[in-house]
């Protein structure tokens, strides 16, 4: 069982930075895989950034690839996404996912989800 809470979102301008965070409790959080996701208003979620259990391995959506850092620290249970040369389109809410013995973008598979934070970024 994994509980996970992100936080650090919040309003910024266009090429403005921001760090979410992602703290987790339970006792496999250094066994999952951690995936960020984000949902537009009126959108469907779509895949941002996932880090593998070890943090050896990282995969970025295309829209997003540069710019974001996905990380975590399995000693202090938690993940991280830097996000850079914010802009408009990045405007969700974002949510940490965990999942084990996954590696992929679909949602779905991920069994653990926090409760998502807002990011807006303005023009």
């Amino acid at each position: 069982q994994v509980q996970l809470v992100e936080s650090g979102g919040g309003l910024v301008q266009a090429g403005g930075s921001l760090r979410l965070s992602c703290a987790a409790s339970g006792r496999t959080f250094g066994s999952s895989t951690v995936g960020w996701f984000r949902q537009p208003s009126g959108k469907e979620r779509e895949f941002v950034a996932a880090i593998t259990a070890s943090g050896g391995a990282t995969n970025y959506a295309d829209s997003v690839k540069g710019r974001f850092t996905i990380s975590r620290d399995n000693a202090k249970k938690m993940g991280y996404l830097q996000m850079n040369s914010l802009k408009p389109e990045d405007t969700a809410v974002y949510y940490c996912a965990a999942g084990i013995a996954v590696w992929t973008v679909e949602a779905g598979r991920y069994r653990y989800w926090g409760q998502g934070t807002q990011v807006t970024v303005s023009s």
